[in-house]
């Protein structure tokens, strides 16, 4: 039994010292820090299997390597805060803004930014929700709404937002739905 995992480890060896070998100076390098990281891990996945170190400082360790990546993902700290406080605020602009375009038209303003000014689905992307045609009755909107719950409501394993847009969906088109 140990003559074959000898010969499989030897020609394990023997193909990635072949790939070696074809590597530009660059890639080598990028290689043999690969390489590290991933016997580092497996070295301490190793040790947190037979019981050597405790799972919290192998966690720790893990997470080393990453640290030479923190100043670049520093760089992107302001980006992330003005998405976060553009969040915040969007929902104070948002009614503001909708007080302001009362007077406007509401289907150029739908067709401009494909929904409405209060953040409601327009009618073709109510229609798209639903997988009906536009201009269907209201019998097609129900059935189409009760099939696309069934399968998504969050009792059965589905999640609030999908359920949130189906019955917006829904309601936007039986608003404008011929009977």
């Amino acid at each position: 039994m140990h003559w074959i995992l000898g010969i499989a480890l030897a020609a394990g060896l023997f193909v990635v010292l072949r790939q070696w070998g074809t590597l530009s100076p660059e890639k080598k390098k990028a290689a043999t820090w690969k390489a590290i990281l991933i016997g580092g891990g497996g070295l301490l996945l190793l040790m947190v299997l037979t019981g050597r170190i405790h799972v919290l400082t192998a966690a720790v360790a893990a997470l080393l390597p990453l640290l030479r990546k923190l100043p670049a993902l520093l760089r992107y700290l302001p980006f992330i805060q003005r998405t976060l406080n553009g969040q915040a605020s969007n929902g104070q602009a948002s009614n503001g803004q909708a007080s302001r375009n009362q007077g406007s038209t509401d289907g150029q303003e739908r067709q401009r930014t494909g929904a409405d000014v209060a953040g409601q689905v327009s009618e073709r992307e109510a229609c798209e929700i639903l997988g009906v045609t536009p201009g269907c009755n209201r019998d097609d909107i129900v059935m189409a709404h009760r099939r696309l719950m069934q399968k998504i409501h969050p009792d059965r394993g589905g999640n609030d937002y999908l359920a949130a847009k189906v019955n917006d969906a829904k309601r936007v088109l039986l608003h404008g739905a011929k009977t």
